[in-house]
């Protein structure tokens, strides 16, 4: 029996209903590696479904360079240097514009922002992302977002009037609990793993998204958003809320690049293959048959280059990500890391291999082993997860980010997750998720303003029903 990716798409909305019907308007901000967002999103507060209005973006390398007198405070991973003022005029002028691609407001038509960033693999310590974190809300407040908007309400009198119906701010307030996972240690878990916020909007974000679709993607669950870098998260099954008991790390969309660049058919230092695969269509069937043996024979190459593994406890950077495995296995969390040769010691090795595919077989096979390398990383790195006694029986994975949802990469993730022997029928216990992040960002938005949909709820466990009476309960106490 065929196995049938459920890959979700996000149904349109018009501007009149944006206007006239209860529509919960937030923009995801986000500064990564590779691109840099503005995707605005509408939540219908009545039926608790999340539509994308627009998306606009940008390279994040296009950033103006640092001017005298900045300081620079992070680099890309492909060492673009970033200044607080320089990343504030970027984020700015991508959320003006999506702004007004939309026709709407910034002051009166939106009604939350959340910000995050993937650069985190080019600062020193896990505690640099705040500053970060800063410009990023500079940049909000030049556009003209007003203050209000970047922080959770104090009571249900600063929700605007149209939502506090919908608002149970009352009831009970945001504890940091994001979809029903609380973060690991601290109030931002980036003390064990510097993209750990990425990884909660990519769950957050996946749940809400899978509700499009037959996967019921609540506790427990493993989410995996393959980015430039590599973030995502496992939960456990507690109630009413699961903990945080695996985190990703490393490099996922950074491995394709590296193959690309060899190809020469982009820029060899910041080339991404975001670029190619816009221009390029996906092997023909023919191609794959023929190719086959020559595809996996470079696809093992490649593989035997990228280390997966539970990350070692002496190490202080993981993939090139700031980590702290130390602190992590004091709370019981365990760092999962996707590295190639040390902090990409061996990226240059990717390149070579990429440049040899290209010049023996061609570009279309270089897409069709980039989509096998991908896929056997996802199994690669579920399996360690497997090893480690973190997938129940009734978990669900979740994917996202451009490295594991596009070209042929879904139906070979389900094929080597089939053989896995996980459970049967995998393909109902897996989803793939367009823009998670900006998906996660809308849920942050409500879950900060406690605007909740009890009749499809996001919180809770798998086949289970709301868990607002146990919130209620447990902040009681």
């Amino acid at each position: 029996m065929a196995l049938k990716p459920r890959i979700t798409e996000s149904p349109q909305v018009r501007l009149i209903d944006l206007k006239s019907k209860p529509f919960f308007i937030v923009a995801s901000l986000e500064v990564g590696n590779t691109t840099t967002k503005s995707i605005l999103t509408a939540t219908n507060m009545d039926t608790g479904r999340t539509h994308i209005i627009n998306k606009v973006v940008r390279m994040t390398r296009d950033v103006r360079p640092p001017k005298p007198g900045e300081t620079v405070f992070g680099k890309t991973l492909t060492g673009i240097e970033l200044s607080r003022e320089a990343v504030a005029e970027l984020v700015s002028s991508t959320l003006t514009e999506s702004m007004e691609r939309a026709n709407l407001d910034i002051k009166t038509d939106l009604d939350f922002v959340v910000r995050s960033t993937g650069v985190v693999a080019g600062f020193d310590s896990p505690d640099d992302v705040g500053e970060f974190i800063k410009a990023l809300a500079d940049g909000c407040l030049m556009a003209g977002v007003p203050p209000k908007n970047m922080t959770p309400p104090m009571s249900i009198s600063n929700i605007p009037k149209r939502f506090q119906k919908y608002s149970k701010l009352e009831q009970v307030i945001f504890d940091g609990a994001v979809a029903s996972v609380t973060p690991p240690i601290g109030s931002t878990g980036v003390e064990i793993v510097a993209n750990e916020m990425e990884g909660e909007l990519a769950t957050a974000g996946i749940k809400e998204a899978a509700q499009l679709t037959d996967v019921d993607f609540r506790n427990p669950c493993i989410s995996i958003d393959f980015g430039t870098t590599l973030d995502g998260r496992i939960t456990s099954s507690d109630q009413p809320y699961a903990k945080t008991i695996g985190n990703f790390c490393g490099y996922a969309g950074a491995i394709p690049d590296a193959i690309v660049r060899g190809s020469k058919v982009v820029d060899s230092k910041v080339g991404t293959a975001l670029e190619v695969f816009e221009k390029e269509k996906s092997p023909s069937f023919l191609t794959l048959k023929m190719k086959a043996k020559a595809i996996e024979a470079f696809a093992k190459r490649i593989h035997e280059l990228i280390i997966i593994e539970k990350v070692p406890k002496n190490r202080t950077r993981y993939g090139s990500v700031p980590v702290r495995p130390d602190a992590a296995e004091q709370i019981g969390v365990i760092l999962i890391g996707c590295d190639v040769g040390e902090n990409g010691s061996d990226m240059g090795k990717l390149s070579a291999i990429g440049m040899e595919i290209c010049k023996t077989n061609g570009l279309p096979v270089v897409y069709a082993v980039i989509d096998e390398v991908m896929a056997g990383v996802v199994c690669r790195l579920i399996k360690i997860a497997k090893d480690e006694g973190l997938i129940f029986e009734d978990t669900t994975i979740g994917i996202t980010g451009r490295a594991g949802i596009t070209g042929n990469k879904p139906k070979l993730i389900l094929k080597c997750l089939d053989e896995l022997k996980l459970a049967p029928k995998i393909d109902e216990r897996v989803v793939f998720v367009d823009d998670g992040l900006a998906r996660g960002a809308a849920v942050m938005a409500r879950c900060m303003n406690s605007l909740g949909s009890p009749q499809s709820p996001l919180g809770g466990r798998h086949g289970g029903k709301c868990i607002l009476a146990q919130r209620v309960k447990l902040q009681k106490r």
